[in-house]
């Protein structure tokens, strides 16, 4: 744990860890089983701890049934018996229960997907008629509904409503309570913990990787349980692109459709309209899918500003045989764009969902 000493640092935040599979003591709903399981999953090691919404790989997924059950969900929220939760719940979404059909609007645009890094949020308890809101650090394997950018919205097997951790909040600042049965979990770690924030523009699938078969990469469309999904090769290697000169948001996305995941700097992502002044690895680099490039943007005053801390995870890929070449270590390029073209298979698909509670921000890069 990172705790800060006298005055020479932030002050640690207490979180509540919550282990996969170990029933909240106050759920909305009855952890029965109906509503979802977790699974057994060890946490895989981060590339960093902030992560975006649509990073690929960022969770997981299975070929077999379902692991939330979105409509059996519903018709609890829906239920006049749970008139009062259902109030609870929908405020802490931010959406109005009373609206005729808002409820399974919202629902429509989540998708379940499991954890694969120990992910902190804001969990909500219903205590005494009121939802509880509290610091939770959410084990690998468990199994969650995010929304239309990726954001964890609803724990499965008990329905509580999740928020993104206030956006102050370092991972590196914790201070993690096990207790009430949730014993610490074999392979905890506390400098691999994520947080996620939302992706820079709505999602039209989530790219997932296949916890049964880790050289297997999911494709699933936002909104669906699993029926529509499409598999592609995860060992296959993508050329970084160039990117410079392009925004951040935009950066984002191009780099999510081959595949790759974005590292930055700071304790919170840059404005989706900041200018990308460079990559590392440099353009033409070859990565296996996940990996991160680390991505630097002009600073406020003009300057470039320099990229996030430490390498990008450059981890051996999953079951495969590397690639023969050796990856770029400079810093920001300005070397010609490889003339290869871009990988589409995969990550890419479907029409994006134009439903979802968060409001969309205004295009900042180029259309998807």
């Amino acid at each position: 744990m990172v705790i800060s000493g006298c005055d020479s640092g932030p002050t640690a935040f207490v979180v509540k860890a919550v282990a996969a599979g170990v029933p909240s003591l106050a759920p909305f709903f009855e952890e029965n089983g109906e509503l979802g399981e977790d699974v057994d999953l060890a946490s895989e090691p981060p590339h960093s701890g902030l992560q975006q919404g649509n990073a690929p790989g960022l969770y997981g997924g299975s070929r077999k049934p379902a692991v939330c059950d979105v409509d059996r969900l519903g018709e609890f929220l829906t239920d006049p018996r749970n008139r009062e939760k259902t109030r609870e719940w929908a405020s802490v979404i931010g959406i109005d229960p009373a609206t005729d059909g808002r409820i399974e609007e919202y629902l429509d645009t989540l998708t379940p997907v499991l954890l694969r890094h120990d992910t902190l949020v804001v969990n909500h308890d219903y205590k005494k008629g009121r939802a509880v809101a509290f610091n939770a650090l959410l084990e690998s394997g468990i199994a969650v509904l995010v929304d239309g950018k990726g954001m964890p919205s609803v724990k499965c097997s008990c329905g509580n409503p999740l928020r993104a951790l206030d956006g102050n909040r370092n991972p590196e600042d914790i201070d993690v309570r096990f207790d009430n049965g949730n014993e610490k979990w074999d392979g905890y770690d506390e400098s691999a913990v994520v947080a996620v924030r939302p992706a820079p523009r709505s999602l039209d699938r989530i790219v997932l990787v296949d916890v049964d078969d880790p050289e297997k990469g999911i494709s699933r469309p936002v909104g669906s349980e699993g029926e529509r999904d499409s598999t592609f090769d995860a060992t296959e290697r993508h050329k970084v692109p160039r990117v410079s000169g392009m925004t951040f948001g935009a950066a984002s996305q191009k780099l999510a459709e081959l595949g790759l995941a974005v590292a930055f700097s700071g304790d919170e992502l840059p404005s989706a309209d900041a200018r990308v002044t460079g990559s590392e690895p440099g353009v033409g680099t070859e990565l296996r899918f996940g990996e991160a490039v680390v991505l630097s943007v002009k600073a406020d005053d003009g300057s470039p500003g320099s990229p996030s801390r430490g390498e990008p995870t450059t981890g051996e890929p999953s079951k495969g045989e590397p690639s023969k070449e050796e990856p770029t270590t400079g810093g920001p390029t300005d070397d010609e764009p490889t003339t290869g073209e871009p990988t589409t298979g995969g990550p890419t698909g479907d029409k994006p969902t134009t439903g979802g509670p968060t409001p969309d921000e205004p295009p900042t890069g180029e259309p998807t």
